[in-house]
């Protein structure tokens, strides 16, 4: 059945305009210079740009055949008033767009495939397909894989826990007609085509899983692998956390080009190692199979040797059946989770024991008290002792009431529990309260924040966590504590912080609060 499709074109190119300044109009057009689609934001003459698409088209069918595009092919030329890219759709559709004489064709051309590929989507779309019209912004996606030094900011939770949240940008990569484009939209839409049809340049795709019962969102980007496309890819791969390389089991040369592919993966994204999954499509071809699993093994095996600590995974799909396409999206997300708390957690440490050794330089000793309810969880505790475990340690006392710690670096930790705990020698106090689920505090919290703020002595630090669930009004918990008159006189530094799920990098940040305030204090 067919589709009313202008309301997507127009939603489309409503939002391309939107991406930069210079940019006036875009449409679509037949070869006769027939207007399919378009929309400009100036007084743009679109029937002139369509009568310059139909007089562009046998520079495109040369540069085809020049080129051995099939059936793409790209022009531009300035006029008077416009800058105009011509990118051809098929042999019969061009995409013109329009840019003012101050606007950047170099800029503007990774936009003008993806925008190509996703009108061609629209053009050939059928009942029940699903085409996502998001522009990607790519500047940001360069300014956060260059200056973003932590993984944490591009996913939103770090341990394999349960009710956790991931959303990472994966690309595909391989060579024509191996099957990436079929196998993403096996996994999105559960469908499967059997005319194929090349991707332009860029084809992106967003979509959640469950993996258990953590919500892991996909940004897929589906990249072109045409040769000419190549000088647009090192942006399209920019900001990947992820990558699935893929072959065609019964096309030698797709699988003896894994190795290509994989050294400009990393060539290109040179400043991270990043998870990586190779797929061998079309197991279903039996009797037309060349490249049999245990030779495709030994492969990912030599590039696992150049590959980070870890290597690489291997798994072999059916994009027509539907074989192991899940398995395989799962597998990534679970590599790149793993790889991500491993990275970050590595860089987290690093950064408390340059911060101790800091304060430790200048002091001989430097005490530590965490104040846990559950004597078998105590996050804090966990952490401080796992980075300075390089320091010789001899546990003075280690009991379920008391834990009593004493390094060679001259770093001491305690861990008490809420109903008995002494930090008069404390530089710093970590406590945890655990306020999931609960609608007000509990009295013996606030009995014993007075506690600690009347126990610890003055010029130190004293770390109030509420654990809290999503639901739950923070202002009105903290209003609950009310100890406003109970360190008016003492000069302590106090600090209330909520956390959620992701309780280990919060613990990490403000251990690291609370480290330098200790630090600015001394």
């Amino acid at each position: 059945m067919a589709i009313n499709i202008d309301p997507l074109f127009k939603e489309l190119y409503t939002k391309f305009l939107e991406i930069d300044d210079d940019l006036e109009a875009v449409i679509v057009s037949d070869h006769e210079g027939f207007v399919i689609a378009g929309e400009k934001k100036v007084s743009v003459n679109l029937e002139l740009v369509s009568v310059l698409t139909g007089l562009i088209q046998p520079i495109l069918e040369r540069m085809r055949n020049e080129f051995a595009f099939k059936k793409f092919g790209t022009a531009s030329f300035d006029t008077e008033n416009y800058r105009l890219l011509f990118i051809s759709i098929d042999e019969t559709t061009t995409l013109s767009i329009v840019l003012n004489t101050l606007g950047s064709i170099d800029k503007i051309s990774p936009y003008g495939y993806f925008l190509a590929e996703k009108t061609s989507q629209i053009l050939n779309a059928k009942d029940g397909d699903l085409i996502q019209l998001t522009i990607p912004n790519f500047e940001v996606e360069a300014s956060l894989s260059e200056n973003s030094g932590r993984i944490k900011d591009q996913i939103y939770q770090m341990r394999l826990d349960s009710g956790g949240k991931y959303k990472f940008k994966c690309i595909f990569i391989g060579d024509h007609e191996v099957g990436k484009t079929s196998i993403i939209r096996q996994f999105v839409e559960k469908k499967f085509s059997q005319d194929y049809r090349a991707t332009i340049g860029l084809n992106i795709l967003s979509h959640s899983i469950e993996l258990y019962e953590n919500e892991i969102t996909f940004n897929l980007w589906d990249l072109g692998a045409q040769e000419f496309f190549k000088r647009f890819r090192k942006t399209y791969y920019t900001g990947a956390q992820a990558g699935f390389i893929m072959f065609d089991v019964t096309n030698r040369d797709s699988f003896l080009n894994v190795k290509d592919w994989y050294h400009e993966f990393r060539n290109i994204l040179k400043y991270k190692q990043l998870p990586i999954v190779i797929i061998g499509n079309k197991i279903d071809l039996t009797d037309q199979r060349v490249v049999d699993y245990k030779e495709a093994v030994e492969v990912i095996n030599d590039l696992s040797s150049e590959h980070y600590e870890g290597g690489i995974s291997y798994i072999e799909t059916s994009a027509k059946t539907g074989e192991n396409v899940g398995d395989a999206f799962s597998l990534i997300a679970y590599h790149y989770i793993m790889r991500s708390i491993e990275i970050e957690e590595q860089r987290l440490r690093l950064d408390l024991m340059n911060i101790l050794n800091s304060i430790l330089d200048k002091n001989e000793k430097l005490v530590i008290s965490f104040i846990t309810e559950n004597p078998l969880w105590s996050p804090g505790l966990q952490i401080l002792t796992e980075i300075n475990k390089l320091c010789d340690c001899e546990k003075v006392k280690d009991d379920r009431e008391r834990r009593l710690y004493e390094y060679s670096n001259g770093l001491v930790i305690k861990n008490f529990l809420f109903d008995d705990f002494d930090i008069s020698d404390s530089d710093g106090v970590f406590i945890i309260f655990d306020a999931r689920e609960k609608e007000h505090i509990e009295p013996k919290w606030k009995e014993t924040v007075i506690k600690i703020i009347n126990n610890i002595t003055e010029n130190k630090v004293a770390l109030i966590g509420i654990r809290v669930s999503e639901a739950i009004d923070w202002s009105q918990l903290m209003e609950e504590f009310n100890i406003n008159k109970y360190i008016e006189n003492k000069m302590t530094s106090l600090l209330f912080f909520k956390f959620g799920i992701e309780y280990r990098l919060e613990i990490y940040d403000q251990l690291e609060v609370m480290l330098n305030s200790i630090k600015d204090l001394s």
